[in-house]
Formats: C-alpha cells, sequence, structure tokens
C-alpha cells in the first residue's frame, strides 16, 4: 500500500501511532543474549542468520569464543561486521559455563537470554521470553522450549531416544527447563554464583540453584529453539563419553551413571544363571532392554498411535543407540577414575582484559 508522506519524512496519517509505538519500544525490556561457542565455524551462520531474524530485536549479542582452533571468530566477525549490536569476546581456552559467565559479566542488559551454537532459533524466540515477562513482571526465570532436528532416519532414532519428552507446563506441553532457551534476570545468575567452570552438567546445576533460589519460573511454550542432534552412532558416542566424563568430575554419577549400573548389574546377574543354568535367563535381560526402548518410544509418540510405537525398523536403531550410549556412559566413566579433571577458575571474576570485540561493537551506554 502506497503511503503519503509528510514534509518531515513521517506519515502525515500515521505519526501519532508511530510516536506511541516508539514509546512502547521504550518500555520494553532490554535483553542481551550470550552464547558460548567453540569450534563452531559450521554451525554458527545459522545461529546468527536465526538471531539476526529475531522479530523482538535483542539490545545486544554476546558471543564467547572459548579457545576455538577452527575459523569460528572469523567466521563470527565476518558475519556480524555490519550489525553493531554484535560483540565477540576471545576469553581463551573455557569450558561452556566459564563462556556463559564470562558473556554474563560482560552483558549491558539487565536481562540475559541463553542459547547455544548448533542451535537455531524460531524468530519470535525471544518476543515469547519477553512476553511472558510481561505478562507477569514478578517472574525472574523463562524458560522455553526446545525441538530436536530430525532429517535422518537415525536423527528420528536418536530425537526418540535421549531428548526430554515433553511436559505439560503452564500454557501447553514442552520440553524444558533447557538453559539454551531462556531468560533470566541478572541478579538471579548473580545470586546463585552463576554457572559452574564445567564443560557438561554446568547447565543442570545452574538450573537446580536457580529453582532452589528463584520464586517465580515462567514458561513459554512459543518460545522454541531447534537443537541439531549428532547425526552418526560414532559422534553420538563420543559426545555422550565426553558428557559422561565430566557429570562424573562434577560428582553426579547418582542422577544418571548409578542407575544404569544397576540395570547392568541385574543383567550380568542373570547373564551368569545362562552360562551356568540354561540360556532362557538371557531372555529376561533382553526382555529388559525391549521394554526400556518401547518406554522412551511410547514417551516420544507425541499423539501417534500404538503401530507407529512398534514400527520394527525404528525399534532396532533406538536400541542400538540406547547400547551405544549406555557404553559411552561406562567409558566417560572409567575414563574420568582414571584422569584429573582440567584445572578450572572462577570465570565471574575473570580479567576481560584480553578480549577482543568486533569492530562493529557499539560502545558503551
Amino acid at each position: 500500500m502506497k503511503i503519503e508522506s509528510s514534509t518531515d519524512g513521517r506519515s502525515a496519517n500515521d505519526s501519532p501511532r508511530t510516536e506511541s509505538s516508539a514509546r512502547r519500544d521504550d518500555a520494553r525490556i532490554k535483553v542481551s543474549i550470550v552464547i558460548p561457542v567453540r569450534d563452531e565455524e559450521q554451525s554458527l551462520p545459522a545461529l546468527v542468520a536465526s538471531l539476526q531474524a529475531q522479530t523482538f530485536p535483542p539490545a545486544e549479542v554476546v558471543i564467547v569464543d572459548g579457545g576455538s582452533k577452527d575459523e569460528t571468530v572469523a567466521v563470527g566477525r565476518r558475519l556480524t561486521e555490519h550489525d553493531k549490536r554484535f560483540r565477540i569476546i576471545e576469553a581463551g581456552p573455557a569450558t561452556p559455563g566459564r563462556g556463559r559467565n564470562v558473556g554474563t559479566a560482560a552483558a549491558r542488559s539487565e536481562w540475559i537470554a541463553y542459547t547455544d551454537a548448533g542451535i537455531r532459533l524460531e524468530p519470535t524466540w525471544l518476543f515469547h521470553l519477553v512476553q511472558a515477562v510481561e505478562r507477569d513482571p514478578t517472574v525472574e526465570v523463562v524458560y522455553g522450549n526446545y525441538e530436536p532436528v530430525a532429517k535422518s532416519r537415525f536423527e528420528r532414532a536418536a530425537a526418540l531416544t535421549y531428548p526430554a519428552p515433553r511436559r505439560e507446563r503452564p500454557g501447553g506441553w514442552m520440553r524444558a527447563p533447557f538453559i539454551a532457551s531462556s531468560l533470566i534476570r541478572r541478579d538471579v545468575w548473580q545470586r546463585v554464583g552463576g554457572f559452574p567452570d564445567l564443560r557438561a552438567a554446568e547447565d543442570l546445576m545452574f538450573m537446580e540453584r536457580v529453582e532452589a533460589n528463584t520464586s517465580r519460573i515462567g514458561w513459554s511454550p512459543e518460545a522454541t529453539v531447534w537443537w541439531q542432534l549428532q547425526p552418526t552412532l560414532a559422534r553420538t558416542f563420543r559426545k555422550f563419553v565426553l558428557y559422561s566424563k565430566h557429570n562424573v568430575w562434577a560428582a553426579r554419577q547418582r542422577y544418571w551413571h548409578y542407575g544404569i549400573a544397576r540395570q547392568y548389574a541385574v543383567a550380568f546377574v542373570f547373564t551368569v544363571l545362562a552360562v551356568v543354568h540354561h540360556p532362557w535367563w538371557l531372555a529376561l535381560p533382553a526382555g529388559g532392554l525391549a521394554a526400556r526402548a518401547l518406554k522412551t518410544i511410547w514417551q516420544h509418540r507425541d499423539g501417534r498411535g500404538l503401530l507407529w510405537s512398534l514400527n520394527p525398523i525404528q525399534f532396532v536403531y533406538v536400541v542400538v543407540i540406547l547400547l551405544a550410549v549406555d557404553l559411552a556412559t561406562f567409558t566417560g566413566w572409567a575414563q574420568a577414575l582414571l584422569s584429573k579433571p582440567p584445572a578450572t577458575g572462577d570465570a565471574r571474576n575473570h580479567a576481560i582484559n584480553r578480549d577482543h570485540e568486533t569492530s562493529g561493537a557499539r560502545d558503551d551506554a
């Protein structure tokens, strides 16, 4: 529609609306998005594009590089050189926990949204997170939804295996809490002591502290991010070895490892009985594994029927992925016991005098 303009360049009919809209925009909360990255030159373009497409524009985006050996920093600078909202901080060797702390300390807004590399944001992601705060100003933390990207047969089976199933939350069904789809007041981050300086489990530990120290948590099922799963069994195995090892170093075996160990201890007993008595004893651990696979498929069915749940090819894929994750759990556990955890520091007090910002970084307010 063609709009006639007044002599000062504004629409003669729409200037009151424009001024009112500007006042509403000024009244909305300001958000800094903080993202830790490391060796993410392949995934960074999709993430940056989805950040720039947000219908609610962030006040700034702070990308903290944790010592990439690839071209992550160069790619990030090239993608954001004309967008002054972006800053890239080179923090040296840094875990995701330390990276988030460095980024949050450097951020200029009262509200901090967290996401990760390997993520693609829906255009309305930040809008819906902010909307939850505007609906209820007492909210201090908002968790959004996440969905796994499942294009190949393997990825579709993986999406049924280890991502959390949807749960009913206020407002609808969603996968949450998830730190890579969250909005948090800066003083909450300060109150709980920031993120642990760890490569894995730091998000879970932080969210547990938040739940224990925060009076009001909001949920936004519409605020969706898309999480790229590992595309092959080998890469899934390596990723879970890393998760397992760092969870052991964080002394979180009771939340994961001990449960898996109990299952295999029972299976070992029946295996011994099969050797010394009768091979039919093996049917019990095999049946337990099958029941476990069917349970996780059923929990992830999202309204699909029984025949879909009993798809034999899908079932075999899920069983194989479950076994690979279990093997990775024990492998990482052994590695953790046979080696020392890397030295870490307090990233909240880390001097950012080595930080290098993009030439497009805006001046301090």
